[in-house]
């Protein structure tokens, strides 16, 4: 299938007002301590995979039926569904790639209208979650690679195509694309991005929309 033009964004705080690590601990009481941490790796303070591991690892013992729970908690971010319709009316493609979890977002992608989605994987046994990462960490050059790959799959020409994120581990995508924008960012993304959208309203992506 090929597209006029892709739009990718990051999922926490950008698609979704939450961070869905952060929901998940709160389910085994580490709420607090693993909001701390996701704060420093969006910031850029930390290495955002290592960080990752070892704020997956508080996750251990929180039982996988917990995740309607969580589920139930998400709040897409307000614009995001006029925004993926304004896309595919202009017959593109609208992407997520998230340092979150798919078992998350494989159940929010479809509902929301996204059209392709990569993230990662939490390992569980007995079920419960055992506190590690299945396979390697999404990170930043990985979001870019995403980015870039399905651009290449569906004929989208990279100067069509238009990243979104809050975090970092935006920023390769960010430069990577046509036009990058920070939205809801933390301050070194403000400063590192071409474009920065103030509201936390991603219907105010539609004007820069090519046609």
């Amino acid at each position: 299938m090929t597209a006029r033009l892709l739009v990718v964004l990051d999922a926490d705080s950008t698609l979704i007002r939450n961070e869905v690590i952060e929901l998940i601990a709160d389910e085994v009481g580490r709420g607090a301590e693993v909001a701390a941490a996701t704060e420093a790796a969006m910031r850029g303070e930390v290495d955002f995979a290592q960080s990752l591991r070892s704020r997956v690892h508080e996750l251990r013992g929180a039982p996988v039926a917990s995740f309607a729970h969580v589920r139930g908690r998400i709040e897409p971010t307000p614009g995001v569904t006029a925004l993926i319709d304004a896309v595919h009316a202009r017959d593109g493609l609208v992407g997520v790639v998230s340092g979150g979890f798919h078992e998350i977002l494989d159940d929010l992608a479809p509902r929301l209208g996204v059209d392709l989605w990569r993230a990662n994987r939490l390992v569980a046994s007995d079920g419960a979650l055992t506190g590690e990462v299945d396979g390697p960490i999404v990170d930043a050059a990985a979001k870019r690679e995403w980015m870039m790959r399905w651009a290449d799959e569906h004929g989208v020409p990279r100067a069509r195509t238009i990243a979104i994120g809050d975090g970092a581990n935006d920023l390769l995508m960010l430069e990577a694309a046509g036009l990058g924008l920070a939205f809801n960012a933390k301050p070194a993304v403000r400063r590192a991005a071409p474009l920065v959208i103030g509201p936390v309203d991603l219907s105010q992506v539609i004007p820069l929309l090519p046609f």
